[in-house]
């Protein structure tokens, strides 16, 4: 069973939100690593992009396949994790710590209500 932190959000799609004031860091979750198997490179957006919630941020390759990352949320990006481009693996190895990809300025906090709270996404994964 993947691992489903439950001080997150999280999307359909299988990325993840925590929200620290109105800076929220953004990746893949356990499930998603899992599925995709050995992530072998992240593309990453440019610090200062506008994004809008639904919106392709990057994406994700791995042996298996590439998959698009997209934005759970409107904002602004404040950071990448650049550590990533050298260490893809990170998103396998510790996708809610040192795999984040993005960190961003929230613009419309109330993007956070549509996102589905930890026993929801897991309902979503098992089916």
């Amino acid at each position: 069973m993947s691992d489903i932190p439950s001080d997150l959000k999280y999307t359909k799609q299988h990325e993840w939100v925590r929200v620290e004031g109105d800076l929220a860091t953004i990746g893949i979750t356990d499930y998603a690593q899992g599925s995709l198997g050995d992530i072998t490179f992240i593309e990453l957006p440019n610090v200062g992009d506008s994004m809008a919630a639904h919106e392709t941020f990057g994406v994700v390759e791995s042996v298996k396949a590439a998959s698009d990352i997209y934005m759970p949320i409107s904002g602004e990006i404040a950071e990448i994790n650049e550590s990533l481009e050298d260490a893809p693996e990170n998103a396998n190895n510790d996708p809610y710590g040192d795999g984040w990809i993005v960190k961003i300025k929230i613009s419309n906090p109330s993007d956070l209500d549509a996102l589905l709270d930890a026993s929801a996404y897991e309902a979503e994964t098992a089916s």
